[in-house]
């Protein structure tokens, strides 16, 4: 009787942790799906990664189920502080009085879990905090290896294995997905389910397949069963159905949107609106983001046939652009003055700058003010044109949105500008080329 219940129990111990790990698996996955919305967000405005963001609070929370996250709504662990003011929630962590005993710590409480993750990005962005936390910020927003030693190193928790747990838990469930442009939801980063023989993503929610190796419409048609007449109504501009296709280009087997679900877009901006790139057209831009060409056109007032010029910022949802803020098209002329930036050395503004005539009719006689030399000045070749670009920054931007859309990283863009802490202000001007 006794052997027969050793063999047993065993299986039993076995069969009951691996429910418990099935259960803690489906309890993390759970998690992520509620919460993964609010780490995009917070990614795009404050620059934390998501995959971050998502594996702290899962591990400081135990997904959601640990007694602060319960009660407090409190899921990174942030304790009061000397300047915190809202409510608070008591219990023993590793605080301890001047005689070595254990007394109870002053968390934070939230209202909802919600603010508990802005406020986790505040935290780390605070101006005071910058000397501890503010290299982070200089990172590559893709980079959460990076990000998750810098955290250990920083102090934020007193695990000495702080940063190979945060490691763990984006590989286990992929959360790097989230950092990518439009967190892994919209944009085609995510493979969806194969058919033999395509390459078949999902861009704005609709199946497309990339083409490769010289494959045909007629091809795609037959290997995915979605006929000719319904791939012509899908994609605007499809190619003859023989002609071998480049790579990567997009053949959509469902209709595109009308309108672009992403949080975020190609060049890290909110997912709203698209800066029109060198030679981009229109096509292009509504191939990239799955929605469809003539709402493009509509909501962004362009008429059939035209083309926004390079640098105009195209409306990817939302209601129609006002008449007065349509995007410049390539058939009209730039303005006459172009508003330039002067850095006099103190407050930034801006000047008309209008040249002087540089072949003056003879007997044309030049002005002079009181009190101004009277001999001319000597001929120098002209300076060469200025090449600096800047940029104004408006309400919801950061350092790492801005610097994703001009293609650089926080560090260059901060060393480009002097900046010494990654705070902005409404207005700022900043160099970015």
């Amino acid at each position: 009787m006794f052997k027969k219940n050793f063999v047993v129990i065993p299986f039993l111990l076995l069969t009951v942790s691996a429910a418990f790990s099935q259960s803690q698996n489906s309890d993390y996955l759970n998690y992520i799906e509620k919460y993964k919305k609010i780490a995009i967000k917070e990614m795009d405005r404050a620059g934390i990664p998501a995959s971050i963001k998502l594996a702290q609070a899962l591990l400081e929370s135990n997904a959601g189920r640990s007694t602060l996250a319960k009660k407090a709504n409190n899921h990174f662990g942030i304790k009061c502080g000397s300047n915190w003011k809202g409510r608070t929630f008591h219990r023993e962590d590793d605080d301890y009085d001047e005689f070595g005993n254990l007394q109870k710590s002053c968390f934070r409480r939230y209202r909802r879990a919600k603010d508990s993750f802005i406020a986790h990005s505040e935290f780390l962005r605070d101006p005071k905090k910058a000397n501890r936390y503010g290299f982070l910020f200089r990172l590559d927003g893709t980079d959460y290896k990076r990000w998750a030693r810098g955290l250990k190193r920083a102090g934020y928790a007193t695990s000495a294995t702080y940063d190979k747990k945060l490691i763990n838990l984006i590989k286990t469930y992929k959360l790097y997905e989230y950092d990518k442009p439009g967190g892994g939801n919209s944009l085609p980063d995510r493979p969806d389910e194969g058919i033999a023989g395509l390459d078949l993503r999902r861009v704005n929610s609709a199946k497309v397949v990339f083409a490769k190796n010289n494959i045909t419409v007629q091809e795609i048609a037959d290997k995915s069963g979605v006929s000719i007449k319904s791939l012509k109504r899908y994609n605007e501009m499809l190619p003859d159905v023989n002609e071998a296709l480049p790579d990567n280009y997009r053949v959509f087997l469902q209709p595109k949107r009308n309108r672009f679900r992403g949080k975020r877009n190609s060049t890290g901006g909110n997912g709203k609106w698209h800066y029109v790139k060198e030679g981009e057209t229109l096509f292009d831009i509504s191939q990239e983001y799955g929605v469809k060409l003539f709402k493009l056109r509509k909501r962004n007032r362009i008429p059939k046939g035209a083309e926004p010029q390079a640098g105009e910022r195209l409306k990817l949802r939302g209601w129609r652009v006002k008449k007065g803020e349509r995007p410049r098209l390539t058939t009209e002329p730039a303005p006459e003055k172009v508003p330039v930036i002067i850095d006099d050395g103190g407050d930034f503004m801006e000047e008309d700058i209008t040249p002087q005539d540089p072949n003056p009719m003879p007997g044309d006689r030049p002005t002079y003010e009181p009190g101004q030399p009277t001999t001319q000045p000597q001929p120098t070749d002209p300076a060469p044109p200025a090449t600096n670009v800047r940029y104004t920054v408006v309400k919801g931007d950061t350092l790492y949105s801005i610097s994703r859309r001009f293609g650089l990283t926080v560090d260059q863009l901060m060393r480009m500008n002097n900046l010494n802490s990654t705070a902005l202000s409404i207005g700022q001007v900043l160099n970015v080329k």
